[in-house]
Parts: C-alpha cells; sequence; structure tokens
C-alpha cells in the first residue's frame, strides 16, 4: 500500500510565490492519478523508480513522457494530465503546488513548459539542493508559514539554476525594464482610479504592445494582475484591520462597493464579508460593517 506525507499549506497572502500542498508518495505498482487538471503550477520530482506521464500540450495533444529517479515534471494550471508509476519499479516522489504573479517568469527561465514538461539536472550538486528544499518543506510542515514561503523561494532558485534547458539571456532586459516600471506604477497607484493605458504609458507604450508583452512574460493581462493585486490587498485589509467593507473597496481602488464586491466573488467565491468571517478578520470591526 502506497506511504503518503501530504501538507496544505494555511491560507496565507503571498503575492508573488505562494505555496499550496506538498508531500511526498512512495507508490504502490502501477499507481495512478488522473487524468485531472489542477488550478496551480504542481511540481513533481522523482526520488527513485519510475513512471509515465501523459499531458496535453498547447495544442490539446497527449504527449506520453517517461520520467525516472533524478528527473522531474512540471504540471501547469488547467492541464490535462494523469500519471502512472511503473508496474515493477515504481516510483517515489516529492511533489509541491505552488503558483503567483511572478511565477511563470520562474518557470520560463528554467526552460520548462507545457511542451517541454520534464525537469533534467544539468548540475548535479544544484539538483541536490533542490531535492533537499522539497524535502526540507515535507519534512518540516509545521514551521511558520514566512519560514516555508522562503525554503520554497530557495526550490525554486535550485529548479532554474540546475536545469538543463536554463536561458536567461540579455536579449529580454529590455522588456524587463517595461514590466519593473509596470509593478512600481500599481504598486504606488493601486488604489487609485487607473487604466491600463495609464499604466502603459507610465513605460511609454502604446496599450496593445504593453499588453502583448505582459502577457508574454507574466501569463496574465495587465487587467488580470491588476484586479488580482487589488484582491490580495483587500485580503490583507480584511484580516488585518477593522475598515468596513465599503472603505476595503475604497482603498483598493473601488469607490462603488458593489462593484467591489462582485469582483472580489468572481476571485474567491465569497463576498468580503464571508471571507473576513472565514478567515478570522476584522475582529474589531466597526458597526457599520455589520449593517
Amino acid at each position: 500500500m502506497s506511504e503518503v506525507i501530504f501538507s496544505v499549506f494555511p491560507r496565507e497572502n503571498f503575492i508573488d510565490l505562494g505555496l499550496y500542498q506538498f508531500g511526498w508518495e512512495q507508490c504502490d505498482p502501477s499507481h495512478s492519478f488522473g487524468p485531472a487538471a489542477r488550478n496551480h503550477y504542481l511540481f513533481h520530482l522523482c526520488l527513485s523508480g519510475t513512471g509515465t506521464l501523459f499531458a496535453n500540450n498547447t495544442k490539446g495533444e497527449l504527449i506520453t513522457y517517461q520520467v525516472k529517479s533524478g528527473q522531474g515534471f512540471m504540471l501547469f494550471p488547467h492541464q490535462i494530465c494523469t500519471y502512472i508509476a511503473d508496474h515493477e519499479i515504481p516510483w517515489e516522489y516529492v511533489w509541491v503546488e505552488f503558483d503567483g504573479l511572478r511565477v511563470k517568469e520562474s518557470i520560463d527561465s528554467a526552460g520548462l513548459t507545457q511542451n517541454n514538461p520534464i525537469y533534467r539536472s544539468r548540475h548535479k550538486n544544484i539538483a541536490e539542493t533542490m531535492k533537499s528544499e522539497l524535502l526540507y518543506l515535507v519534512n518540516h510542515k509545521d514551521e511558520s508559514p514566512f519560514h516555508l514561503i522562503g525554503h520554497l523561494y530557495l526550490f525554486i532558485d535550485s529548479l532554474i539554476r540546475s536545469s538543463s534547458s536554463t536561458q536567461i539571456g540579455s536579449g529580454n532586459s529590455l522588456r524587463d525594464f517595461y514590466i519593473k516600471e509596470a509593478f512600481s506604477f500599481i504598486e504606488q497607484n493601486f488604489q487609485n482610479d487607473i487604466s491600463i493605458e495609464d499604466i502603459a504609458a507610465c513605460c511609454g507604450l502604446n496599450r496593445s504592445y504593453f499588453g502583448k508583452i505582459f502577457h508574454q512574460n507574466m501569463g496574465k493581462t495587465p487587467q488580470e494582475f491588476l484586479m488580482s493585486y487589488r484582491m490580495t490587498k483587500a485580503t490583507e485589509l480584511l484580516k488585518l484591520t477593522e475598515l468596513s467593507i465599503a472603505d476595503v473597496g475604497n482603498a483598493v481602488g473601488y469607490p462603488n462597493q458593489l462593484h467591489f464586491s462582485r469582483a472580489f466573488k468572481n476571485i474567491y467565491g465569497l463576498s468580503p464579508r464571508q471571507w473576513r468571517n472565514e478567515n478570522g478578520g476584522g475582529k474589531l470591526r466597526r458597526q457599520s460593517d455589520w449593517q
């Protein structure tokens, strides 16, 4: 029977890089998972044994990959896949599910794509560091969220540096500059009534070209990024302050409370008040917040 260690990360708001769950498993022969799709990035590192991954590429074609000890595979958000342990030498693997606003850029730097999801190390010593970071998460699940996120960053760093396909060239330096300028503008102005045209203008670009390079770098449109940023800030205010729902909405750029509540629910599936109640926030809420 399979042996499994599985942990779910507590609900915390980490914008650039967030952790969802992680674990380790020694699979039974022919143990399988799927077909299924995840909402976030999911990386498996094979520690021993072997198995098979069946995953859809960007054209929707089902591709078969053999994965053995020392290799790994990345599953992408909404990608349909199935993976099966070998019948004779079933794999043992460790996994981590994560996401965030800067994750796509990191995964691209590691050379991993939906059409090229297999991890193969180029530097054995760095690959060992990466394995150690994954096992550290599994064996230290009770550490503080910031402690675990720190080790997730170290895992990402080792993944990039050890990958056989790492390509970090200077050709994207100008695009990186534009993206950083956009980030800075959003961080300083998200609470104001800003448009995508305003963000593009701060970079000296027209909206069409800015939207194209932003989506290529971030995997999100500027509109999606701005909304995600605002809603993450909203959850911080809901949890850590006694501000009313209307005041929280206004603080993140939504002067109309109804518009804010609708946008929030589209992201989290709950109204701001429901989210606050379920996450233990705003214990000193004002009386107006109950009305």
